[in-house]
């Protein structure tokens, strides 16, 4: 019998996103990582709310995200906040340049987990910045859908 798939495995979610932008479109992202990045990954501390994507000389690159050093690392440790490669196809690429430098989007990683077959993966979402009356909408229309769900199960 084949092995069934193993689920996907969340390492680290930008809550916050959802709630500075709105997100248009998501898109999954491979990662360069090296040795000791990919244990680290898998133990506590991986953070990537002030992280964002930037394309430089054609590539897509992950700034700012923090993979705290390997505790069984030795002196060929990694930098916890160097700029990671991000793969993908040429034309995804450009399309996301476009998206930024026209229409004045932001790349912002939304989730950072193992794929089905342990590799590593970040989910890019395209967004726009919400301004603050944007941001008291979206709570606004969370509290009545939350209200409205109540009312409706206690009348039965």
């Amino acid at each position: 019998m084949a092995k069934a798939p193993l689920p996907r495995k969340l390492v680290a979610q930008n809550r916050k996103a959802r709630h500075e932008y709105f997100i248009d479109e998501t898109l999954e992202a491979g990662l360069v990582l090296t040795g000791t990045e990919v244990k680290a990954l898998r133990g506590p501390g991986v953070q990537i709310a002030e992280a964002y994507a930037d394309p430089r000389g054609g590539e897509m690159w992950l700034v700012n995200a923090h993979i705290p050093e390997y505790a069984g690392g030795n002196r060929l440790n990694h930098e916890p906040k160097r700029p990671r490669k991000l793969l993908l196809h040429k034309k995804e690429i450009e399309k996301m340049i476009g998206a930024v430098s026209r229409q004045r989007m932001t790349i912002v990683p939304l989730e950072l987990y193992f794929d089905e077959r342990g590799r590593a993966k970040v989910l890019l979402g395209l967004g726009k910045g919400k301004t603050k009356g944007d941001k008291r909408e979206t709570i606004k229309e969370r509290d009545w859908k939350r209200d409205k769900a109540r009312v409706m199960r206690e009348r039965g």
